[in-house]
């Protein structure tokens, strides 16, 4: 564990909205902590030290609470849609050698053949880790990889100590050729239509001027 990760937690009694309002404005974060069978635990977190710590996925905290140390993984972040936030953080309890199942975000590097693509269709992977070993991605190359190359999860290289829960058949990776637009076609169908609207308009403006010479 990272000494930097040392989060002094203070017990939190005040619930409610405008309790919460009160933390944030104080620069502190509403959260619960949960799990190993314990009641949930509502605490109140250093709001700089924390946002700080959580950019990565699946981060864990080793909280300081009333001088005793507890290891948890961060669950769910709420933010506000509009500033973006923090409103409140879920906690769960875990152990040092203990197994924990994460999506761990997939990275790709290095560039296909060319004149081809690769989507990364699966952005993250469901893996069983160690707690206190939690990957902060899986890298996967596809330097090099052909037209029509298809990654599936099972073929995808995993950090140590990790296995894949996800289905081993999650396509990961898709190397294709981009379909090409014909803008040639598109400019010939687009002033046909063009015609056919000052066509109709024309048939419009010519009845009109009809009706009027029959008054």
């Amino acid at each position: 564990m990272d000494e930097d990760n040392k989060i002094v937690a203070e017990p939190r009694e005040s619930f409610g909205k405008g309790a919460a309002r009160k933390i944030r404005a104080a620069d502190k974060i509403p959260a619960v902590l949960y799990g190993h069978g314990t009641d949930p635990r509502h605490l109140t977190l250093p709001g700089h030290e924390v946002a700080l710590l959580i950019r990565k996925a699946n981060a864990v905290l080793d909280l300081q609470i009333g001088g005793k140390s507890q290891l948890a993984l961060v669950k769910d972040v709420q933010k506000d849609p509009v500033r973006q936030l923090i409103e409140h953080i879920d906690l769960v309890v875990i152990k040092r050698g203990e197994k924990v199942q994460v999506e761990v975000p997939v990275h790709v590097e290095g560039e296909p053949a060319s004149g081809t693509i690769a989507d990364l269709d699966a952005v993250t992977l469901l893996l069983e880790v160690e707690a206190t070993h939690i990957p902060e991605n899986i890298t996967l190359s596809v330097e090099g990889l052909e037209d029509g190359t298809k990654v599936l999860a099972n073929e995808v290289e995993l950090p140590k100590g990790a296995t894949l829960i996800s289905d081993p058949e999650t396509l990961v990776i898709n190397v294709h050729v981009p379909q090409k637009v014909d803008l040639g076609e598109e400019t010939a169908e687009g002033e046909e239509a063009e015609g056919e609207v000052s066509e109709a308009e024309g048939a419009v403006e010519e009845a009109a001027t009809e009706g009027e010479s029959a008054e």
